[in-house]
């Protein structure tokens, strides 16, 4: 049977980063409204220490924490732990797992996305998406000698950086790591860091804090819910020791242009008559054949014609919306990339229904500086902007769009180097009509101007360089630089004093 709430002006579905923040929004613009949160994972993801570093530039830390903190800090915000099982749009009602049904007179669904497997249902391929896969990784991790990791984003980045004690075969399908951030030149720069000890002392990364609670508690709470947590935030690896059962430090063997073609459980692979080889260390495998005798749990066969056994596999190869609960019976509009589509108000094709995050698709005119990315930083500013879109309407007022989408600009860390991306950073879309100033110090810092008619029109910025604000207020203000060349890039000139 069927259990009927009283029915709230806002509610919101997901407890990750765009929807915490949506609901935070709307819970200060409305002290006396009752905000509704519903959240299928037992932990919600909360931004602390936000700090504005430029104009459009923000690094903020991603707390892990329970509900009852929110609750605590927003009085009129009620977070209900359940899954949504159906919307009924033209009804204004949220259906959940457990029998309940929420009436809303706006919704926002920011239930964001899950990993987008090689292979489902194998119990040898791990996605790592939510706090719990992670866990799970950690514990598979910690009995593996050799892990196959595939992918080339975020997440595979920060893998192959942190594992210690385990061999690691990294499969990509472009021609250098990183292509979702870097060009080539930046990763030939971080190339070396996979090569060498890791520093013992490292600066404490401060941005990512979990919350200690039951385990227990944490895997029943799991578990109940049946569903797959709010996406990890930065620096989700940090405090987590990730380290096989070898005694090796940091080993990783990219192969590049290549996916996997086949996987193999053991038994099929002696069936099959591949030859597998050894993990490719020229130094320890002095002497000794290139295959591999010794018997894998599984085995991966990849299109350049190699095969490895390893003891699990890791799919970091992006995510994919979390969108049937809410497109199923209703005519929302899905985008080519299985987003929702959402206009420059960040409203739906269904009255009322709005959504942020990773589950929805940017579909209106971008500014010719920026592009949607699903990443934290874009989470943050689409939860936030969505609320005051939601409450704007509801007052009947006029909102214009945010100026953080003028500028896509992203500020992270990879490979212990600070990493910050702004505009057409990767040039991208603008095809042959472009040129590239580059400076490089090896193993200190890489930066690449985007020029496009003398002007900057995208900037990669790995190092302490200083420079983020300076080439942001370039981007934006888009003034000719012919005049100084590539002295723009001199180290010996102090170009903030010229710009800024």
């Amino acid at each position: 049977m069927t259990t009927t709430e009283k029915k709230s002006k806002f509610l919101v579905v997901g407890g990750g980063i765009a929807g915490v923040t949506c609901a935070e929004q709307l819970a200060s613009q409305f002290p006396s409204e009752r905000i509704l949160l519903l959240t299928a994972a037992h932990l919600i993801k909360a931004v602390t220490n936000f700090k504005q570093v430029s104009k459009t530039l923000e690094d903020f830390d991603v707390e892990e924490q329970s509900s009852s903190v929110l609750e605590e800090k927003y009085p009129n915000i009620k977070v209900i732990q359940s899954a949504v099982n159906e919307l009924k749009a033209h009804q204004h009602r949220v259906l959940t797992e457990d029998a309940r049904e929420f009436q809303y007179e706006k919704l926002c669904i920011c239930a964001g996305g899950r990993p987008k497997l090689i292979a489902h249902d194998n119990p040898y391929v791990l996605g790592i998406r939510d706090t719990d896969s992670a866990r799970e990784f950690q514990k598979r991790l910690s009995q593996a000698r050799r892990i196959t990791v595939v992918g080339n984003g975020g997440i595979a980045l920060e893998l192959v950086y942190e594992i210690e004690g385990c061999e690691v075969i990294w499969a990509i399908k472009d021609q250098a790591i990183g292509n979702t951030f870097f060009d080539a030149g930046a990763a030939q720069f971080l190339i070396p860091t996979l090569d060498v000890e890791k520093p013992e002392k490292r600066a404490p990364c401060k941005r990512a804090k979990y919350t200690t609670e039951d385990h227990e508690q944490q895997e029943r709470c799991s578990a109940s819910a049946g569903e797959l947590g709010s996406a990890l935030g930065p620096d989700w690896h940090e405090g987590m020791k990730l380290h096989g059962a070898q005694e090796v430090s940091h080993k990783v063997h990219v192969e590049y242009q290549c996916e996997i073609q086949k996987i193999y459980t053991q038994e099929e692979f002696m069936k099959s008559q591949q030859i597998p080889l050894l993990f490719p260390d020229h130094s320890s495998n002095k002497g000794k054949s290139p295959t591999d005798k010794e018997a894998w749990p599984v085995y991966v066969q990849l299109t350049n014609g190699k095969c490895y056994g390893c003891d699990f596999i890791v799919s970091a190869t992006g995510v994919i919306p979390n969108t049937e609960p809410f497109t199923k019976g209703n005519s929302i509009e899905v985008a080519d990339d299985c987003g929702i589509k959402v206009d420059d108000h960040m409203r739906t094709s269904v009255p009322d229904v709005y959504a942020a995050g990773d589950v929805c698709t940017a579909s209106w005119e971008p500014s010719a500086l920026w592009q949607q990315m699903r990443l934290w930083t874009q989470a943050r500013q689409m939860g936030w902007y969505a609320a005051r879109c939601m409450g704007a309407d509801a007052l009947g007022e006029p909102l214009e769009l945010d100026f953080c989408f003028e500028l896509f600009s992203h500020i992270t860390r990879f490979f212990s180097y600070k990493v910050v991306l702004l505009g057409k950073y990767n040039a991208q879309g603008l095809g042959s009509e472009h040129e590239l100033l580059l400076r490089c110090t090896k193993g200190q810092e890489y930066v690449k101007a985007v020029m496009r008619n003398s002007r900057m029109v995208g900037a990669v910025l790995i190092g302490e360089t200083d420079l983020e604000e300076t080439f942001e207020n370039l981007i934006l203000n888009q003034m000719d630089l012919s005049a100084y060349g590539e002295d723009l890039l001199n180290p010996n000139i102090d170009i903030e004093d010229y710009f800024d």
